[in-house]
């Protein structure tokens, strides 16, 4: 919808120039994803080394000689330092932004160790995974992904993350709540695709509703009669062109599930009573397909 958006703005006629933009935009998704968790892993790296030197002083204290190295032994933070996948993602990826920008991390290493969730972790020395887990799950969902100042960095990083934020935090939340020692739920970095298909789709959604932007458009703009165009928001627009292609072009995709997709993205990125607007647009059109035997959906239960 933002590519689109964006295509329509810029009154570009580049399709490839901007479907690279679109992927490009997804994979840095990805990138997003991988930073985030690999700011759990220099935080662990910072403390290590912050142990390391006091450790070391001259006149280190017995406190500081024996510290308590509970967080830097944490299982979960010790899996993720060691996993191969994430080293391999990051070197793929080319991620290093915590070792060009390490301040951020004692920024946060800061926050977490002012926060009662470590100080209550950090009242033992010993602990047992499903403890460590549930610690780095909570420290990452109510310190670490609502940091002001992480947020500020990232946004002023690139941009089009600001809505992803929400959506890798998400991921990562689920996944640290899930990881195991070992087996299929230890660590993994998760796929940006589920199949070749799903990128197909990506593709093809974009193509379609951009090269049948004036037909899609006509679908609709009789059953607004009290509407003309340059009185509906563009993003409205847009939701309905793509709805209308997924209706008429997709014939796999449960016309129930188009509707409710892109009822959500109203609510989200359109004005107060778009979803309203275009839900009502969207039952009619369903109707008059139907009854026209215009929209023809494959399998049971599409409709």
């Amino acid at each position: 919808m933002q590519s689109i958006y964006a295509m329509l703005q810029n009154g570009s006629d580049s399709l490839d120039k901007e479907e690279k933009f679109l992927f490009q935009s997804i994979e840095n998704i990805r990138d997003l994803y991988l930073i985030m968790v690999s700011a759990l892993v220099e935080l662990r790296n910072a403390e290590e080394e912050y142990l390391e030197k006091i450790s070391k002083k001259h006149l280190a204290t017995p406190e500081e000689r024996n510290a308590n190295r509970k967080f830097v032994n944490n299982a979960v933070l010790k899996l993720l330092e060691e996993s191969n996948a994430l080293s391999v993602a990051l070197e793929d990826r080319k991620i290093n932004n915590w070792k060009l920008n390490d301040d951020y991390i004692l920024i946060l290493l800061d926050a977490v160790k002012e926060n009662a969730l470590y100080q209550k972790y950090m009242e033992t020395r010993e602990s047992n995974f499903e403890e460590d887990r549930d610690f780095i799950a909570a420290l990452f969902e109510e310190v670490i992904a609502p940091n002001e100042k992480l947020y500020e960095y990232l946004e002023d990083y690139k941009l089009t993350w600001v809505d992803d934020i929400p959506v890798v935090n998400t991921i990562i939340s689920k996944q640290l709540r899930a990881i195991t020692q070992q087996g299929r739920d230890a660590y993994y970095v998760p796929k940006l695709y589920k199949d070749l298909d799903d990128k197909d789709f990506v593709r093809d959604l974009f193509r379609k509703v951009v090269l049948n932007n004036n037909e899609l458009a006509k679908e609709f703009m009789d059953k607004t009669p009290n509407w003309d165009a340059e009185r509906i928001a563009e993003i409205d627009s847009i939701i309905l062109k793509m709805a209308i292609c997924e209706f008429l072009k997709f014939p796999s995709i449960p016309v129930k599930v188009t509707i409710n997709e892109y009822l959500e993205i109203a609510k989200e990125y359109s004005t107060p009573k778009s979803s309203i607007f275009i839900n009502g647009i969207l039952d009619n059109l369903v109707k008059d397909y139907q009854a026209a035997n215009k929209m023809l959906k494959t399998g049971r239960g599409l409709m």
